[in-house]
């Protein structure tokens, strides 16, 4: 049976969320050991992925999985996503043993309650900046952080004094349109 032939006969969809050919119950094991490459790593990168259109996430979720390969502990900080949302991101990164977390209330520029996202920008904020400097992770991802930097919901000199100033071997990777110069 192909997905086509799921819904041929009635018009209701099932939810990944309650999809079990998707939603696969259990860990996926990571390699072992981190890989130290061909290339040691001298220095922590700043990746920023900007700009219109799509791929931004997508493509930290690429690096996300390359880096998944290689041993790395990987951290994901989603500022726009609702809390309470699921996407397919999110059921991988929960089998892959990967921190996600959605802290947003999702499309931001069609808010009632502004007061609340700056809220939810600055306590997310706080987590990222915690798991920054946890030396827990070699890669942290602040999806979507430009979106309440671009509003002024979060100063963006406090977020450059942390990624300044984060211990040596984390990676960040920063997405969203209209990044800070």
């Amino acid at each position: 049976m192909t997905s086509d032939d799921t819904h041929a006969h009635d018009d209701t969809r099932v939810s990944a969320v309650d999809d079990t050919s998707i939603r696969k119950e259990g860990p996926v094991e990571q390699p072992p050991v981190k890989w130290k490459g061909l290339f040691p790593k001298k220095h922590p990168l700043v990746v920023v992925n900007t700009g219109d259109g799509k791929g931004k996430t997508t493509a930290a979720l690429g690096v996300t999985m390359r880096a998944w390969g290689r041993g790395w502990n990987i951290c994901w900080l989603q500022f726009i996503k609702k809390k309470d949302s699921h996407y397919g991101e999110t059921f991988a990164a929960e089998r892959m043993g990967i921190e996600m977390y959605a802290l947003g209330d999702g499309f931001t520029w069609l808010s009632k309650n502004i007061e609340n996202d700056i809220a939810l920008a600055k306590e997310a904020w706080d987590l990222a900046r915690e798991k920054i400097m946890s030396e827990q992770f070699d890669l942290i991802v602040l999806d979507e952080i430009t979106y309440p930097i671009t509003y002024k919901w979060l100063d963006v000199e406090v977020v450059l004094v942390t990624l300044r100033s984060r211990p040596k071997d984390v990676d960040i990777f920063i997405t969203g349109r209209d990044a800070h110069p």
